[in-house]
């Protein structure tokens, strides 16, 4: 069974460079056109069933997957983003460094852990849910060819991370950007010689190539 991370398209909040998070922020016009693109393709993959984050940006992206694949979206709360708390939550990284100066230099002076803040959720919890969902998620469609989760940066990044054995610690080795793929082939019949789960690709935006690039936010 072929199983499709799908990061949601570019919203307002991304367009802002805000730290999202459980905010509500809808698609931009980019980002429409991102969805659309990333139905298209998902079109051609025999989607057996597609599962979404229920806040906005990645419900809208699902909807539109739904549509063209033929399925109907089911929604997962578990598959929502890291929720950063009141304390950073709808912020930009400007805001953040001006606000939470101690919490920036805990950032900048530790580059292998995460650091630690009233209000957030917290890593291990934030792992166990993503990693349950998706497992059960799995389970339920073994059979299937193909399923598609359409979710947010972080859940993806952490499912990679347990996929490959790693911790889920700083730096994150890879990017996922708006609107990418990222696909891992799981084996029916796992053995010595076929591994259980396969990472077939990671940040897949080709299909994206058309549509003109948001400019790059400067943070200082």
């Amino acid at each position: 069974m072929r199983l499709l991370l799908v990061r949601h398209a570019e919203s307002q909040g991304n367009a802002e460079g805000r730290l999202q998070g459980r905010r509500e922020f809808p698609l931009t016009e980019r980002g429409l056109e991102q969805a659309q693109a990333l139905a298209s393709r998902l079109a051609g993959m025999h989607v057996a069933a597609v599962y979404a984050s229920p806040i906005q940006r990645a419900l809208q992206t699902a909807l539109a997957i739904g549509r063209e694949c033929g399925v109907d979206v089911r929604t997962d709360d578990r598959l929502q983003e890291y929720d950063f708390g009141a304390t950073l939550s709808g912020l930009t990284w400007r805001e953040i460094r001006d606000r939470q100066p101690e919490l920036v230099a805990a950032l900048v002076s530790n580059r292998s852990e995460f650091p630690h803040y009233p209000g957030e959720e917290g890593r291990d919890a934030f792992r166990e849910r993503v990693c349950a969902a998706i497992t059960e998620i799995v389970e339920r469609h073994k059979a299937d060819n193909a399923v598609a989760l359409v979710t947010h940066g972080g859940p993806i990044v952490v499912h990679l991370m347990a996929t490959l054995g790693r911790e889920y610690a700083r730096p994150i080795p890879f990017s996922i950007e708006n609107g990418s793929i990222t696909t891992v082939e799981l084996a029916a019949s796992p053995s010595a010689f076929t591994p259980a789960a396969v990472v077939t690709g990671i940040n897949d935006t080709c299909h994206l190539a058309h549509i003109e690039p948001r400019a790059k936010l400067r943070v200082d």
